[in-house]
Order: structure tokens, then sequence, then C-alpha cells
């Protein structure tokens, strides 16, 4: 059995944060590099964590996680390629969670599926710890995700659904409604949304892939 894909990928590498140029006391001076900001695919070993934040994000708001921990634990066991934590001071803030998905819209079964060798991939979940939003870090995280996804050898398009009021934060990052979606939580409805991962060959040239 082959073990999880390994990808070299510019967008997974960790980055240091700048601190203000008016730094003057000796002391400070010492601290002028703070601990790296990395991005990087998430393991089980992440599960706790991830579901910690997903919780709090999600039931306060809609009463429902998009995934449960046995979830997590499945789709980080079987396709951590598709996943992205990022983690400041070695603390995890932010993540995306995905899986494999072979058909042309999303359907109820994607949401516990994970098809291997697939066109598309189904984002499930893209949360971010309480401590750190109203900071842009989930547009960033998914900026950074999907160009990561560009490097994937397959890959075609990104598939998430969400709700009404979650559409223009996903178009600004470029995806395209694809009409009411075919799937439910409970009582809550969603728009299931596109992102083609086009221009595969550019992408590689130019990010080092």
């Amino acid at each position: 059995m082959m073990g999880p894909q390994v990808v070299s990928s510019p967008f997974l590498k960790p980055f240091f944060l700048k601190t203000p140029l008016s730094v003057s006391s000796p002391l400070r001076q010492r601290r002028h590099t703070l601990p790296a900001s990395e991005f990087r695919n998430l393991t089980p070993q992440d599960a706790i964590s991830v579901f910690e934040i997903e919780r709090e994000a999600f039931i306060s708001v809609s009463g429902e996680c998009p995934l449960t921990l046995d979830e997590v634990l499945n789709f980080l066991g079987q396709c951590p390629e598709l996943s992205m934590g990022w983690f400041e001071e070695g603390q995890l803030v932010a993540f995306i969670i995905g899986s494999g998905w072979d058909k042309e819209k999303l359907e109820q079964e994607a949401m516990t599926t994970h098809v291997p060798d697939s066109p598309a991939v189904h984002i499930h979940v893209l949360s971010v710890h309480r401590q750190c939003r109203q900071q842009g870090k989930g547009s960033i995280l998914l900026w950074r995700y999907l160009q990561y996804l560009r490097c994937l050898a397959g890959l075609r398009r990104a598939l998430l659904v969400c709700e009404e009021f979650l559409v223009p934060f996903y178009q600004k990052a470029g995806f395209k409604e694809k009409g009411p979606s075919a799937i439910t939580v409970g009582s809550l409805a969603f728009t299931e949304m596109e992102y083609q991962l086009g221009g595969l060959a550019y992408a590689r040239r130019n990010s080092g892939c």
C-alpha cells in the first residue's frame, strides 16, 4: 500500500514574521526574529487541535460541526496531502481539510467520503482560531491552499458548499456559484461553489513546484 503523498511546494515552506524597524534596546534586538509561521499538511496527531477550533467556531453559530472528530481523523489518515494548517509558534491557528471527489457536483456522500486519484477536491472546512479572527488569516490560508493544490498532479477543480452569507467571501477568492447544493446538514441549506485550478504548467513554472 502506498504511503501518503509527499509534495514539495513553496506554499508549504515556513516564513518569518518581521518586527517594526524601530528596535532599539539590546534585549529587543536579540528578539528581532520571531518563531517561524509555518504552513504544512496536517496529520492525525493534529486532529484534537483541529476539532477544538472547529467546534468552537461552528457550534456557537450553527449548532453543527462540518466534521466530527472521527471524520477529521479519517480524512487526515486517508488524504493528509489535501489538508493545510497554519501554525504560529507551534500552535495551530487556522486550517483547511479537503478530500477527493470524482463527480461533477457534490452529493451527500461527499461529506464523509474520500475518492483517491480524483480530479476534484472537496473542501470540507476552513476554520480560524477565535483569537486570530478578523485578521485576514482565512483569506491568506485559502489563497495559499489553492496555489498549493495547483502543484498536485491531476487536480482540476476545488469544490465546497457554504451558507449564503459566506458566498461573497469565496467569490472574492475566485470561486464561482454553481447553484443550490444537494447537501444538507440538519436544517441548513447550502450554495455550491467551484474554483478552477487552471494554468497548472504556468503555476509550476513560476512557483517552484
